[in-house]
Order: C-alpha cells, then sequence, then structure tokens
C-alpha cells in the first residue's frame, strides 16, 4: 500500500464538498438535490464509479465548475466518492444538509473554501480516502477580543442577527 497526498485545485473563493457515496445515480441524485435546495445555484459534481467502467461521471449547472469536479475527481481517483464544487457566492452551509440526505451519500469529508490536501490509500485494487487536511492549524485559544470579532463577523455577514 501506498500513501498519496492530493492537493485540491480551485481558485480561492471557491468552495466544495468532498464526499463518499455508493451508486452510479449519485451524481444524479446529487444534482436534483442541489437544485431543489437552492433554485438558480451554480455547482458541478463529478462522481467516481468503483465497478464496470469506472468513469468519472458529471453533472451540474456550470460548465467551469464541472469541469474543475471533473478535474480534481480524476485527481483523488477513490472508488464512489465524489467532489462538487460551488460557484462564487453559494456556499456548503445551504445545501450541507440536502447533500447529507441523498439516500446514496455514506459520509461528507469535508465543505470548504480553504486550500485542501486528500490523503489517499493506494493498493492493487484501487483508491481510498484516509481523511482531508482542511486549511491551517490554530496557531492559539480564541481570546475575548477574538470572541468578539467572530460574533460581528457572523451578523455583519448576515448568518446571525
Amino acid at each position: 500500500m501506498e500513501i498519496k497526498l492530493v492537493q485540491i485545485e480551485k481558485p480561492e473563493a471557491i468552495n466544495f464538498i468532498l464526499g463518499q457515496s455508493h451508486f452510479i445515480k449519485t451524481v444524479e441524485d446529487l444534482h436534483e438535490a442541489l437544485v431543489n435546495a437552492v433554485p438558480g445555484i451554480k455547482f458541478g459534481v463529478a462522481f467516481c464509479e468503483a465497478s464496470g467502467k469506472c468513469l468519472v461521471r458529471t453533472s451540474g449547472t456550470d460548465d467551469t465548475m464541472m469541469d474543475l469536479a471533473a478535474k480534481n475527481a480524476l485527481a483523488i481517483g477513490a472508488g464512489h466518492s465524489f467532489i462538487l464544487f460551488l460557484a462564487e457566492g453559494f456556499y456548503p452551509i445551504n445545501i450541507l444538509n440536502a447533500v447529507k440526505n441523498v439516500p446514496e451519500v455514506a459520509r461528507v469529508f469535508c465543505a470548504t473554501a480553504n486550500p485542501t490536501q486528500v490523503l489517499i490509500a493506494e493498493t492493487g485494487q484501487g483508491r481510498g480516502i484516509l481523511g482531508v487536511v482542511d486549511g491551517a492549524s490554530p496557531l492559539g485559544i480564541e481570546d475575548a477580543e477574538g470572541k468578539t470579532w467572530r460574533k460581528n463577523f457572523l451578523r455583519m455577514i448576515g448568518y446571525k442577527l
């Protein structure tokens, strides 16, 4: 077995969700879940088929996001994994429950815009995702000033009243 590191390649402002599922219809069911959750959403999703032709299957509403998803899914290359990219201005917080409620979705590894690395195990059979490195490590513990900043920031961007 060999352990590999795959860097997710994307523009800085773009959010994505990386997960694992269990069936070829994942790509269509994720598509339906997203357009039902957020009308007008722009996204691309790619799914790594784990049997049969073993293709990267894609769907979405934005060609750039579909291309980004396909490129990263192929680089990850783990059977039954999916990666979903959201165009700028769309966020995981608005669709994460819809994604998790898709019957084929077995787990979500991350939902982020941070620089992300995917740890891959490669065997003679194929590849599997061991985990992710999402962003950077903490530099300390939040103090009173940090709490005030966080609370103000969440209200400024409209996520808290």
